[in-house]
């Protein structure tokens, strides 16, 4: 069972889910505005955050921010639309993931409980690269020594590139192991996590040492 923060301005659609997940036996709490959820997510301390972007009064990207900085709790957002202009919003905004409305309870069940999955990791002992260190049974990742904060899906992609140094991962290879789906050609997901990763671990992001871009073909993480 999971704590849930269901953010949602629409009544019959925040409580249909509430019902719907309580169903699939998570522990929810909602809010109709998202000063409300910022409130709430104070006081709940949830595991995870399910996120409408089109709120009353400050909106769903601004609430994304707000929550993303102050750690590290990954967020689903729900979107009206598919188009680009939502979905590379919420994910720049921090998002994990997003899943357009109207959203079926048992997919969003089942990306709730992949997000939540990512922080699992794999418990294979200590990687040490130049200055970057990766404790995989702890799931702590540490930089000059000091503690990196990163999202359980931003863990999860550097588990998955960092485990073979040098092999070159496609957008699609790390769609299916890191998100644990199969969004044919939306590597938006995968570009935007590259982005936020790179500026936690990267002296330099526009120059990466680590997480390296492979034109054409995906990414790879750079040699010890």
């Amino acid at each position: 069972m999971a704590a849930i923060l269901l953010i949602e301005d629409d009544a019959l659609v925040r409580r249909g889910l509430e019902l719907a997940l309580h169903r699939h036996g998570h522990d929810v709490r909602t809010a109709d505005t998202g000063e409300a959820g910022l409130r709430e997510f104070q006081a709940f301390e949830p595991d995870l955050v399910v996120l409408d972007l089109m709120l009353p009064g400050m909106d769903g990207f601004a609430v994304c921010r707000r929550i993303r900085a102050s750690g590290e709790v990954p967020v689903i957002m729900l979107t009206a639309r598919g188009d680009d202009f939502d979905v590379v919003g919420g994910l720049e905004a921090g998002a994990d993931d997003y899943v357009v409305k109207p959203a079926k309870p048992t997919v969003l069940d089942a990306r709730i409980r992949a997000v939540l999955r990512r922080g699992t990791g794999t418990r294979d002992g200590v990687r040490v690269h130049r200055d970057l260190r990766i404790d995989t049974a702890a799931l702590m990742v540490s930089l000059h020594g000091e503690p990196v904060r990163l999202t359980p899906t931003e863990l999860r992609l550097l588990l998955t590139l960092s485990r073979a140094s040098g092999r070159v991962f496609s957008r699609q290879q790390l769609l299916e192991e890191v998100w644990e789906q199969s969004y044919i050609g939306d590597s938006r997901l995968v570009d935007n996590c590259v982005q936020r990763l790179r500026a936690k671990i990267e002296a330099d992001p526009a120059a990466p040492e680590y997480v390296q871009t492979v034109r054409g073909f995906g990414y790879r993480f750079g040699p010890v």
